[in-house]
């Protein structure tokens, strides 16, 4: 079960990690330091909307129009926290304590 509880965490910190990229990505976009006319950084932001956006779709249809404020990534990193807290409290149940 320990296991079970590492992997968990895991995959929590790479989604983190995965949504600050995503975030740092979008205003090198914006701020025109990235060009998406450059094939390798139009892949790799196809690649990460993709993989982000079924986390934050149902959370936008939730959330209410804000106009170009996006709130969807705050709300998951508020969810990821969450979840690494309970997994961490209730540690003791993965490990057979």
């Amino acid at each position: 079960m320990g296991t079970l509880y590492q992997a968990l965490q895991l995959i929590l910190q790479v989604v983190w990690f995965v949504m600050i990229v995503h975030i740092i990505m979008s205003w090198l976009i914006n701020f025109q330091v990235l060009n998406l006319r450059q094939p390798m950084v139009a892949q790799i932001w196809d690649g990460l909307n993709r993989l982000l956006e079924p986390l934050y779709r149902p959370i936008r249809n939730i959330l209410p129009d804000t106009g170009g404020l996006d709130l969807a990534p705050l709300v998951v990193f508020i969810i990821i926290i969450i979840l690494q807290n309970a997994l961490a409290n209730n540690a003791g149940f993965f490990f057979g304590m």
